[in-house]
C-alpha cells in the first residue's frame, strides 16, 4: 500500500480509514482493542471518530469512542504512529453543541483528555452551525493550531456554498483552511457529492474521507431482502437501498467481485479508492475477521472496464 496525502497537509495516510463510531456501541472495549490492533498491524494508520460517538446508545453520554481509542493508544504507546481524526459540533448536551469559539475551545480540551493526547491530527466540523459566523469558527481553530493542540482542520455535513465560503474567508483573513471534506459517498449515494462537492474538492485540493462508504453495509451484499435486515443492528438503515437501482448495483458488484476473487465490500471500497478525488474511504468492522475486507480493498486495483461496469450500474444521470 502507498500512502496518500490528506489535502495540502503533511498528513500521510493509507487508503482506508477506520470508522470509530462502532467503539462503545457494537464493539465493546476488548473487541475494539482487538480491532485497532489488527487495523494497525495491517499497516493502516487513519482512525476517524467524533466526540458525540456514541450518544445514541442508551446509557451513553458521548465520548465513549474517543475514550476507548485514547486508552488503547496509552497502552500501546503508539500515538506517533497513528493519525487521529475527531470532530466537534454534534450535540453533546443541551448547551454543548455548535461551532462557536467558546464551545470549540472547550470541546477540544475534552476530546484531548479522552484521547489521552496533547494534539489532534485532524479536527473536523461535524455539522455546520449557521448561527455562528464562519470567521469565529476559523478563529477558534486558528488558536488551537497556534497552541499546538490541533494540526489541521476538516469539514463534514456542510453545504457546498458554506464550504466554499469558508475556504474563501480563510484565504482572505489568513486563517486555517479546511484541508479535508468528509461527505457521504458510496456507489449508491453518488449524486450529492459528485454534483455539488467534487469540483470544489478538486479545485481546492481537499482530501476526501468519505463516510457511509458501504451504505450502512448494503454494499457488502449481505442484505438482499427485507428478511435480511435483522442480520445486524444497522440493518434498519438498509431498507431504502432495496430497490431496482440498488439491486442493479449489487449485480454489478457480484460480477466484478468474481473477477477478482474478492467480496463485494472490498470491491465497493476499491471503487472509492480509485476515484481521483477520494483519499481514504471510512469503513468499520465489528470483528477481527472482517478486517480482511479492508486490507483486500486497499490492495485491489480495478481495471478500467470493471470500473466502467460499476459506474454504469450506479449512474445517477
Amino acid at each position: 500500500m502507498n500512502k496518500r496525502q490528506l489535502g495540502n497537509s503533511n498528513l500521510q495516510v493509507y487508503p482506508v480509514a477506520f470508522g470509530g463510531n462502532v467503539f462503545g456501541w457494537t464493539a465493546d472495549e476488548a473487541t475494539s482493542f482487538e480491532i485497532l490492533d489488527g487495523f494497525t498491524d495491517a499497516d493502516f494508520n487513519l482512525i476517524d471518530t467524533a466526540d458525540a460517538y456514541s450518544t445514541w446508545v442508551p446509557g451513553n453520554k458521548g465520548g465513549e469512542s474517543e475514550t476507548i481509542i485514547g486508552t488503547w493508544m496509552q497502552q500501546k504507546k503508539n500515538r506517533s504512529q497513528v493519525i487521529i481524526a475527531t470532530k466537534v459540533g454534534s450535540p453533546m448536551g443541551a448547551d454543548k453543541k455548535g461551532l462557536s469559539k467558546k464551545y470549540i475551545l472547550q470541546a477540544a480540551e475534552d476530546s484531548l483528555k479522552r484521547l489521552k493526547t496533547d494534539y489532534i491530527d485532524l479536527y473536523q466540523s461535524h455539522y455546520d452551525d449557521p448561527d455562528t459566523p464562519i470567521l469565529e469558527t476559523l478563529e477558534a481553530y486558528d488558536q488551537l493550531i497556534r497552541e499546538g493542540k490541533v494540526r489541521y482542520i476538516g469539514a463534514s455535513n456542510m453545504s457546498a456554498e458554506r464550504l466554499q465560503e469558508s475556504l474563501d474567508l480563510a484565504d482572505q483573513h489568513n486563517l486555517p483552511r479546511y484541508q479535508t471534506l468528509q461527505p457521504e459517498y458510496n456507489l449508491y449515494s453518488r449524486e450529492g457529492y459528485e454534483k455539488d462537492f467534487e469540483q470544489i474538492v478538486l479545485d481546492n485540493q481537499l482530501g476526501v474521507v468519505s463516510y457511509y462508504s458501504l451504505a450502512s453495509g448494503f454494499l457488502s451484499g449481505k442484505y438482499r431482502t427485507e428478511a435480511d435486515l435483522g442480520k445486524s443492528q444497522r440493518g434498519g438503515g438498509v431498507k431504502n437501498y432495496l430497490n431496482e437501482r440498488g439491486f442493479r448495483i449489487l449485480k454489478a458488484l457480484d460480477n466484478v467481485s468474481e473477477q477478482y476473487s474478492a467480496n463485494q465490500a472490498s470491491v465497493a471500497l476499491a471503487w472509492l479508492i480509485a476515484r481521483p478525488s477520494v483519499t481514504a474511504p471510512i469503513a468499520s468492522v465489528t470483528s477481527l475477521s472482517q478486517l480482511s475486507d479492508l486490507t483486500r480493498a486497499a490492495e485491489l486495483t480495478l481495471n478500467t472496464e470493471d470500473i466502467a461496469i460499476l459506474d454504469d450500474a450506479s449512474a445517477w444521470k
